[in-house]
């Protein structure tokens, strides 16, 4: 009996990575895994430690915007509003660090920033009933509007080196220097995957996006899970944008204009279901990594810059009909 009993509780390997390979990271990993080995022959220059760190660090605040757009879109919902948050997050932050306020408290603005953007996006859609789409529209405009008329439309620099460091300085580890926003990035990352997978709240998101009726009856409070989940978007948004004013030594107006799209493709290609209720925030970020290395590599191959919006567009069309494929299929 204990031999038999021994043997059932070893593990089927064939059955294991018919699980891993069912996982929605899988595919994308090995796209990127592609990617990598693809651009390591064509380039001499990609594989190397500086130019990989680059990567993660360009892909850093993208990433995090793209865990809270992943949280919208397992909700059901969009956030088109995230670009427009970064910056004005970011120009939030640089005002009152000249205003004298300290990194910390400068840090803390601007993430009360993103907080009230996506409070504001979760009352309309929640309350107001607005379809999301239409409401976030507004505010991509309306945050753009503001971040503008905040400077006149004028960058503000000459940042304190204490904020600029958060964004441009290293931390060694063994023989390499890694990136500080690559770290942020998984921190992060691994926050948000906890929310997602180990809380009741993040039970109550896949449920949202997969049946909202079915949690309206089960008495969980619709309203104010909506509210929850784009504030949510907020905020990470404005960390994102925070970052990448810090990595940049500069806040401008115009910063992230068009990183909407970067980021609703790094969910989806990451495996978001456009859908709702499927996602996870690992798989948002092996996606947010693919666009990076996929522009780094256009970029060392020599293609046209102006033409990367392009292969940007049809990755997110791909990324949606392979999404309907598999609902089609699963």
């Amino acid at each position: 009996m204990r031999a038999l009993s021994a043997s059932h509780s070893k593990p089927s390997w064939p059955g294991v990575w018919q699980a891993v390979v069912r996982r929605q990271e899988f595919g994308i990993a090995v796209i990127l895994l592609a990617l990598t080995i693809i651009l390591s022959l064509q380039t001499s220059t990609f594989l190397t430690g500086t130019n990989l760190f680059n990567v993660m660090r360009a892909s850093s605040w993208i990433a995090i915007a793209a865990f809270g757009e992943a949280i919208v879109i397992i909700a059901g919902g969009i956030d088109l509003s995230v670009g427009s948050v970064m910056a004005l997050a970011g120009l939030v932050s640089a005002l009152t660090l000249l205003a004298g306020w300290g990194a910390p408290l400068a840090i803390c603005a601007g993430l009360a920033t993103g907080v009230a953007v996506g409070f504001i996006n979760g009352v309309f859609v929640s309350r107001g009933k607005l379809p999301s789409f239409i409401v976030t529209l507004g505010t991509l405009s309306a945050a753009r509007g503001l971040a503008f008329g905040l400077t006149g439309g004028a960058p503000v620099r000459n940042l304190p080196d204490n904020f600029v460091h958060l964004g441009q300085s290293n931390l060694p580890l063994g023989n390499w220097e890694v990136p500080l926003p690559a770290i942020a990035m998984l921190a992060f990352a691994g926050l948000t995957a906890l929310l997602l997978s180990r809380t009741v709240l993040g039970g109550h998101i896949y449920a949202l996006g997969s049946d909202e009726t079915a949690v309206w009856l089960a008495g969980i409070n619709v309203e104010r899970l909506k509210i929850t989940v784009y504030t949510l978007s907020g905020v990470l948004a404005a960390a994102g944008g925070v970052l990448m004013t810090a990595r940049l030594g500069v806040a401008a107006p115009t910063a992230a204009v068009g990183y909407e799209l970067d980021i609703i493709a790094a969910a989806m290609v990451g495996g978001v279901s456009w859908l709702g209720g499927k996602g996870t925030v690992w798989g948002a970020l092996l996606g947010a990594m693919t666009m990076q290395v996929l522009r780094n590599g256009l970029v060392l191959s020599g293609f046209p810059t102006y033409w990367q919006a392009t292969a940007i567009g049809v990755i997110i069309i791909a990324a949606i009909a392979l999404d309907r494929w598999r609902a089609g299929h699963s």
